[in-house]
This record gives C-alpha cells, structure tokens and sequence, in this order.
C-alpha cells in the first residue's frame, strides 16, 4: 500500500497547470442505502470535511433511501462520487459505460479485495442451513445490491434447485431495503434469517473484521453470539469508489490520493469509512468487474 500511495502521488504531483486550474464549485458524495440516513451522514462525515478541506468547494453528502437513488445521480450527474457495490455498478455501466470510472477498491487485511454474501439467522430458530429455510421467510437488502441479492439470486437457487420466488422453497422471499435493516429483521424475529455482507475475515463475535455485520455489533444493534451463519456465497468482488468520468482530471486525482492515504491520515475516520478493520485502498479499474456486469446481464 504504501508503494501505490507514493505513485499516486508522484502521478498527482505531475498534473499539468492547465488540468490544476480546471474548477469545480461543489463536490457531491452519494452514499449508497443499507443504513439509517443519519448513521450514513455520520460514518461518512469525516471523509466529507476532509475532502471539502482538500478541494476547496463544498463537498455534500447525499444519503438517498435506496441504492437506485445513488445509481440514478451518477448517470445524471448530480452525483460525482460514490462507493458502489459491484452489482450496481454493473448497472451503471450497462446503462451508460462513460458515466463513471472505478477508481479505487477497499483492500482487507490479507491484501485481498473480496467479501462475502453471508446468510444468517437467530440461534434460537434452529436453522443452520438453507436446507432448514424450506417454507420459512428469507430476507434480502436491495434489488441493486450485490451480496444483498445479485449473487445469492444466481447461486442459491443453484444448491436448492428451486426458484427464488416465494411459496416455491422458501415460505416468502422479502426485500426489506437495505443490510441494517436486513439485520435488524432477523435480531428482531420479524424474519428467519437474510443476507448481509462481511469480509469473512476475523471473529463471527465480532461480526467479522469489516462489512455490514461488524457496523451493526459495533453499534449495538445486534449481539452475534445470538446469531449463527447458514449460508455464503463464492468470494465476491469489493465494489468500487467511482467518479463520475467528467469530472477535471486534478480534482479525479485529489479525491483518489485521499482516499488512498486515510488510513495514514487518520484511522478512526478509515474505521469509519471503511466499515470496519482494514488494510486500505488500492486501485481498480472496469476489468475487476466483468464477471459482475455478466452476472447481471444474465439477471436483466
């Protein structure tokens, strides 16, 4: 990591005058749903100031209700950054591929760039498998979400053999908007278990190192050795920072080596950020994510 932030340095220290006087008036940051929209704001209000610091414009954040409304915002343009699952900006780019580029990628501890769609229940269900789901209810995040549904789509019913439709193996199949809420359903027994994501990494007490599990242990809201896991998907691809591709090339570079050195800069803002313990930020670019736009294709 620390190879690629001197390089991403070295590269923005070579901008040409002409791109450094390029100018912006506001910086717009979309944050994707999945959480309440205040513990959005709050998670990500430590990049924000950072950033509006750095660029010398406004910079605000945008915490629409569901992920379409972050994906609608980047192809009109009124959204210039966001953290994107794979599965949405798969979307993106099937809709319009010179909307964004990826730009940057969440790196875990082991200096991999994957995670996991994890499903679980309460302990006290009994349910340990998919196999103890048949004509229960199974909760799912967003229909633009990757690990939320994209991918449990494609491969649950391929171990079931039965359909995701509701009455078919599982009792009803329910979109409940997003990976907190996902959560709560289940800690809370309005349903038999869901689908979040995690890295996989560390301990299931914790809610793993990093991902939707360890923000809801780490802010109470569910205990995980009340939970147990039932299912996960094949590793899957961290979804990528993207920037809207028009943006002046100084401000694409000023917002990455950011994002790049905020484990350096500051740690509890990277926690925060990051959703938990991990390595940092690496590059990416639009070749990670062609078995995602093909998984989705095959969704349409």
């Amino acid at each position: 990591m620390t190879r690629v932030f001197a390089a991403i340095l070295a590269t923005t220290a070579l901008v040409s005058p002409v791109l450094a006087q390029e100018q912006i008036t506001e910086f717009r940051i979309g944050v994707l749903g999945g959480e309440n929209a205040q513990d959005r704001m709050t998670a990500n209000e430590c990049y924000r100031a950072k950033a509006e610091a750095l660029l010398g414009v406004p910079v605000k954040l945008f915490t629409p209700a569901d992920y379409d409304g972050v994906i609608q915002g980047l192809l009109g343009g009124t959204i210039d950054m966001a953290w994107l699952g794979a599965s949405a900006y798969a979307k993106i780019f099937l809709t319009d591929p010179e909307a964004v580029e990826p730009v940057m990628v969440k790196t875990n501890l082991d200096k991999s760039f994957g995670y996991y769609s994890i499903g679980f229940a309460r302990k006290d269900r009994g349910i340990t498998s998919l196999e103890d789901m048949k004509g229960k209810v199974f909760a799912f995040g967003d229909p633009n979400s990757t690990s939320g549904y994209l991918i449990p789509a494609i491969e649950i019913p391929a171990q079931i053999a039965a359909s995701m439709q509701s009455g078919d193996y599982f009792g009803e199949v329910k979109f409940v908007g997003g990976h907190e809420q996902t959560i709560v359903a289940v800690a809370n027994g309005d349903v038999d278990a869901g689908v979040t994501w995690a890295d996989g990494m560390g301990a299931w007490e914790d809610g793993y190192n990093s991902g939707a599990l360890r923000k809801a242990a780490d802010a109470g809201l569910v205990d995980m050795n009340q939970m147990v896991e039932i299912w996960r998907s094949a590793p899957i691809p961290e979804g990528p920072i993207v920037l809207r591709k028009t943006l002046p090339e100084r401000v694409k570079l000023d917002v990455t080596t950011l994002t790049a050195s905020l484990p350096y800069m500051d740690a509890e803002c990277a926690y925060n950020f990051m959703a938990g313990e991990a390595l940092g930020f690496q590059p990416i670019n639009h070749d990670a994510y062609r078995s995602i736009i093909e998984a989705r294709k095959s969704q349409m």
